[in-house]
């Protein structure tokens, strides 16, 4: 068997395309296609392929897509449920309460077993205004 009739039945009987041919037969891509070209078939499998490819993409979009909405339908849930409850607790009082200021500052503060306490953290002292609480029981 030739080369040109190895390429031929490669790309059109075993569906391979010219890079694979050519990393098989270690020949380069221009050659394979000059050789494809010449057949009278190569247009058509070539538009064939094309359409194929381009299901093959919609369906791959559309399945992405979903799993997209997906997950930002469940991060929508929990942000939705995380802004009823900041609604809950910041609504109806004008002053906030200890409890309710360390939970949304909580990063500033670290919990003390010994006291059972809050007390802000070390390195956030200079950084809080004089009015935050330094310490808040938590019994």
């Amino acid at each position: 068997m030739s080369k040109k009739d190895e390429i031929i039945t490669l790309y059109f009987d075993e569906k391979m395309t010219a890079i694979e041919i050519s990393k098989k037969i270690n020949v380069v891509k221009s050659y394979i296609t000059k050789i494809l070209k010449q057949d009278a078939r190569y247009d058509a499998e070539k538009q064939r392929r094309k359409d194929e490819n381009k299901v093959k993409r919609r369906n791959f979009n559309k399945e992405n897509m979903r799993k997209v909405r997906k997950r930002n339908s469940i991060a929508n849930e929990v942000l939705q449920m995380q802004h009823i409850q900041a609604s809950y607790e910041l609504s109806g009082r004008k002053i906030m309460n200890n409890r309710t200021f360390r939970n949304w500052n909580s990063s500033i503060y670290r919990f003390h077993n010994k006291t059972s306490e809050y007390r802000i953290k070390e390195e956030m002292l200079d950084k809080v205004s004089y009015a935050v609480p330094k310490k808040i029981k938590w019994k």
